[in-house]
């Protein structure tokens, strides 16, 4: 009859994005991380 938190969450989050939205959000993170990662790793090689 009613489902559940879960089941509403993952139905609100398929209809909200695409799959080509989705996969332009992971992709960004993906870049960021790389970003954020690299930085830190050459800033430790620069500093020691």
């Amino acid at each position: 009859m009613f489902d559940s938190l879960d089941e509403t969450m993952r139905k609100d989050a398929k209809s909200a994005s695409s799959t080509s939205e989705r996969l332009v959000v992971w992709l960004v993170v993906a870049a960021a991380s790389v970003l954020v990662f690299g930085g830190l790793y050459y800033g430790i090689r620069v500093v020691g």
